[in-house]
């Protein structure tokens, strides 16, 4: 028999081994390699033991089969992976700029040895187990007292969703009737695939317009011809209604995964969808490399999120690392939204994706909220000092006497934004990142870079002045506002400071949902996809914040939040008001979300980013270099733009380099060159000559250097 050899990418992430090295294959392992198998081999002079992955299989030698190594063994416990995820991880190296063992490392699970845990299935109140992967409390704990409890009150938060009793036993529902507008869609999306059309599809469909039941229908469809489903959403702890909705349609067919995890849970979660144990996987972004062995159909849902951008290396989007999965199974792909990112909706209109839209609600009677602004400017010259405009006390006393719920969202924790001294004007900044630090519950000051904190002074550490005072407004200063304001009403916040603990998410929701608070107080996180029957008035208190933000698009996410937002109210019987507080009520990104026009949004913001030449207009480049260093850091920064202009800057728009939007956070300081450019093909190569420098310049060992394409 002939010799067998092993292209092999050692697992060392670093671009001087970032090529395949060749192995001869032991004649007793040949049973277990296979392409993906992770395997130990000897590596250098020294023959160190090192792991890597085979990537390709021939009996061929390269070069002189005598100075060929051998494999030394298969890695325990090693998880398989087919040629599409080989191929997928090169497509990712050679799209964002990393080395193959950081593609790999992203798309192949490796199993891992955890301790052995002693699992409980929790019935909750209502009957339905908990989800795999999402249970509200210790699973070595007993279901008893207060988590099972909890876990009840995360099934209510569940049959929030527009149930109207219980939610349903375990993949025993029935299947929702749909309306002509969901079913139209179903049959057009049902027709192609069974034609093997795989082009992507966009569903923009308003809020409200049931979305879910139309992803649950294809869903149906696939499974029904032996394929796998991944659905993606972008935060597990924040959507639990989606998630349970799923299970009581589908039930033990779902597997969930999310980041409370370990590696070696994820990995069992994996192992079971290869094994064909379970058919739909759930999940936040890492969920979409489940190696199923037929996948048929990815979904990403709320696909405008900003959660579906990797921030480590390989820095890529879901969204487009979904549509080459899907290519690469021959599987569909399914996005939606009530927002589309520009990027997407842009697409669809030039073709390349398929657009589908529900402009309707799905629940009978349900209409989208009436939206109406509050022009701050004019609340001022009234003698209005306060955050709430008189329109939105009085519609908020009204809902208050009518039993119906609010919801009050402010894109900012904390009490105040910031605390600086009225005799000489200094603010209080964190000693150790380019930033102001945030007054909470009027006792301690806090970094939300690095998580700095000291207890609020009594005195200006610049001047001495006593006269120190808190500018700005966050969630802790609207509850307090709202508390005195309302004295009558229950009041709930959500945000990061009160959703830091297990279940807090889940806790805040599911009393919520059960009617044990008259207003919902919160920064962005109580706007993504939660369905309050019982809300009637959204009130959106700063709706500037984002707009202000140094980024190019802050337009189009102060619109989806405004929309999104206003998405909130009026979902049940009862009509619903959106307010919307602002002192620039003339921007379009605000005129557009108080008419929830998202074509004419559109219109506006590609005429923008065409004028700027902003993606998706141009592609763009972000070159990041940081360091503890200032001067070192800014050296190489300057140096890397000379040599860029030198070589690239006929073909190319370069800007800077320029201080990141926070200059320094925790000790780092950050300088970053962007580069525009129509063609991707040329950013890649201009990545790809920065890097070949970066690795041969010593002095760049005590840098970082980040890339980022859009």
């Amino acid at each position: 028999m002939a010799e067998q050899y092993a292209s092999i990418i050692i697992d060392i992430s670093h671009e001087d081994v970032d090529r395949v090295f060749q192995y001869r294959i032991p004649p007793a392992l040949l049973p277990q390699i296979r392409v993906g198998v992770q395997v130990c081999v000897p590596f250098g002079s020294g023959n160190r033991k090192r792991t890597g992955y085979v990537v390709e299989l021939t009996d061929k030698p390269d070069y002189d089969k005598d100075k060929i190594k051998e494999i030394i063994g298969v890695t325990e416990k090693s998880i398989t992976a087919d040629s599409r995820f080989i191929e997928l991880a090169w497509w990712m190296k050679e799209q964002y700029g990393s080395t193959m063992n950081q593609a790999l490392k992203t798309v192949l699970p490796v199993k891992k040895k955890v301790k052995a845990r002693n699992k409980k299935i929790v019935e909750t109140m209502t009957g339905m187990p908990q989800l795999p992967g999402t249970s509200l409390q210790d699973e070595n704990k007993t279901g008893t007292s207060e988590n099972a409890a909890d876990a009840g009150n995360a099934a209510d938060t569940g049959n929030a969703a527009g149930a109207e009793n219980t939610v349903p036993a375990a993949g025993n529902s029935s299947a929702v009737v749909l309306n002509p507008e969901q079913q139209a869609v179903v049959d057009a999306f049902c027709s192609s695939y069974d034609t093997g059309d795989r082009t992507p599809c966009l569903l923009h469909g308003v809020t409200g317009s049931g979305k879910t039941e139309v992803y649950m229908a294809m869903i149906d469809h696939v499974l029904k011809q032996q394929k796998q489903v991944i659905v993606l959403i972008p935060e597990i702890a924040l959507t639990y209604q989606t998630v349970s909705r799923f299970y009581s349609r589908f039930g033990s067919r779902i597997c969930v995964m999310h980041s409370r995890l370990s590696a070696g849970e994820k990995c069992d979660q994996f192992e079971r969808a290869r094994k064909g144990e379970t058919d739909i996987m759930i999940g936040a972004r890492s969920a979409l490399f489940t190696p199923f062995p037929n996948l048929g159909l990815i979904i990403l849902d709320e696909e405008h999120e900003g959660a579906y951008k990797s921030e480590t290396t390989p820095r890529y989007h879901a969204r487009e690392v979904a549509e080459k999965l899907a290519e690469l199974n021959e599987a569909a792909f399914v996005m939606g939204s009530a927002t589309p990112s520009v990027e997407a909706y842009a697409k669809a209109q030039a073709g390349i994706y398929r657009l589908f839209t529900l402009k309707k609600r799905a629940k009978a009677g349900s209409e989208l909220a009436a939206v109406e602004i509050a022009d701050l400017r004019k609340e001022m010259e009234a003698g209005n000092k306060s955050i709430f405009s008189l329109r939105l006390q009085e519609l908020i006393k009204d809902r208050l006497a009518k039993k119906e719920q609010v919801m009050l969202f402010i894109n900012r924790r904390g009490y105040s934004s910031f605390v600086s001294c009225r005799s000489c004007g200094e603010a209080l900044k964190c000693p150790h990142c380019d930033v102001s630090l945030t007054l909470h519950n009027h006792q301690r000051l806090v970094c939300h870079y690095c998580g700095y904190q000291i207890p609020m002074p009594k005195k200006c550490p610049h001047c001495g002045s006593p006269y120190l005072a808190g500018f700005g407004i966050g969630t802790q200063k609207i509850e307090e506002m709202a508390a005195q304001m309302f004295p009558e009403a229950k009041l709930l916040r959500m945000d990061l400071d009160t959703t830091s603990k297990k279940g807090g998410h889940e806790k805040i929701l599911s009393a919520f949902a059960k009617g044990k608070a008259d207003i919902l107080i919160g920064t962005q996180m109580i706007v993504k996809g939660h369905d309050f029957p019982g809300v009637t008035l959204v009130g959106v208190l700063a709706a500037d914040v984002s707009l202000y933000a140094p980024d190019y698009t802050a337009a189009e996410r102060t619109f989806q939040l405004l929309v999104q937002a206003a998405g909130r109210a009026g979902r049940g019987r009862k009509a619903g008001i959106a307010l919307i507080q602002t002192y620039m009520p003339e921007h379009y990104s605000i005129q557009t979300a108080t008419s929830q026009d998202y074509e004419s949004f559109f219109k506006q913001e590609m005429g923008y980013r065409r004028l700027m030449q902003y993606p998706p207009a141009c592609h763009m480049l972000s070159m990041q270099v940081a360091g503890e260093n200032e001067e070192l850091m800014t050296r190489i920064m300057e140096a890397i733009a000379a040599s860029v202009r030198k070589h690239f800057e006929e073909q190319t728009q370069i800007i800077g380099p320029v201080p990141a939007p926070v200059y320094k956070v925790n000790d780092i300081y950050r300088k970053i060159l962007y580069m525009k450019q129509e063609n991707y093909d040329i950013l890649i190569k201009i990545q790809k000559y920065v890097k070949m420098r970066w690795d041969e310049t010593e002095s760049c060992k005590k840098l970082t250097l980040q890339c980022d394409f859009t």
